[in-house]
């Protein structure tokens, strides 16, 4: 059991981000460190070696401490462990209760508090557990390019894993699960969006649900998910026939997002690889933020 708790944790460490076909590494470039670490938890939830791979570094040298004082040398010990879990998990979730970044140059550090849920199946039955975690990490920007370098991570209760019942599991009245696609955070409201590259501004009207128009060609924004202020959608604009996707991280207050918006379709042609094709959004808005109610 002891042995299955680390390895447990193993993979909450990798932390961002996230769907098949998303494109991590150019999200983490373009968001930021934090984005980087948040593509990573949910790479890590989906259970994407393959994501969680490109936004770590492989170096032989680097080392790193999990619970029950468990060392990392290098990648290959880790992608072994990682790998079993997420063979022997059912499902994984990786709800962030606190995350804090900070950044000088090519380096970034971060402090995080998460619970790694864990759902396995046992004979017939499902069980849940829960790790309370608290984590410490170190990232480098490589060739443009957020990757976790270093990490320690514990337990930030006395008593290490807790059982979970499915009543246990239940949001609370108010509230979403963290891996939800509806909306947790009132997105209404006047925005004023700039294309950084062309320097071309306008203005979009949206619902609670960050659905509306904008005033470029007929435009309209489509929210398809928002999880840990990262916000994800389509636009479609049937004045000059194109459509496409977009990807934006929502400052703490609520009151501005920066990202990136790619193209999908211009016209007859189909084709177009996401987010191959685009450039960075910076949002403001323009209204007060809704409050709770």
């Amino acid at each position: 059991m002891l042995r299955q708790l680390i390895r447990i944790s193993l993979c909450l460490l990798t932390l961002n981000l996230f769907q098949a076909g998303l494109n991590l590494g150019f999200a983490a470039e373009d968001l930021g460190a934090e984005a980087a670490i948040r593509a990573m938890v949910r790479a890590n939830a989906q259970k994407d070696m393959a994501a969680l791979s490109r936004l770590m570094a492989h170096d032989d040298d680097i080392t790193s401490y999990t619970i029950m004082g468990r060392k990392y040398v290098g990648w290959a010990d880790l992608e072994r462990d990682m790998l079993e879990e997420f063979s022997s998990a059912v499902s994984l979730d990786l709800p962030i209760k606190e995350l804090k970044v900070w950044t000088k140059g090519d380096l970034a550090w971060y402090t995080m508090e998460l619970d790694y849920i864990r759902t396995v199946k046992e004979g017939s039955e499902r069980q849940k557990s829960l790790l309370p975690l608290r984590e410490t990490g170190v990232l480098e920007r490589r060739e443009g390019h957020w990757v976790l370098l270093s990490w320690h991570e514990s337990f930030r209760n006395s008593g290490g894993a807790v059982r979970l019942t499915d009543e246990a599991q239940k949001p609370a009245a108010g509230t979403l699960a963290s891996n939800s696609s509806a909306l947790s955070f009132d997105l209404s409201g006047e925005w004023d969006i700039l294309e950084v590259e062309d320097d071309k501004r306008y203005k979009a009207t949206l619902d609670k649900a960050g659905n509306g128009p904008y005033t470029q060609h007929g435009g309209r924004f489509v929210t398809t998910k928002f999880s840990d202020r990262l916000w994800q959608g389509t636009w479609h604009q049937p004045g000059n026939d194109r459509e496409g996707g977009f990807e934006v991280l929502l400052s703490e207050d609520g009151t501005q997002a920066k990202g990136v918006w790619w193209y999908t379709r211009v016209g007859s042609q189909k084709s177009i690889p996401p987010r191959e094709h685009g450039g960075t959004y910076q949002w403001k808005r323009m209204t007060p933020v809704p409050s709770a109610r």
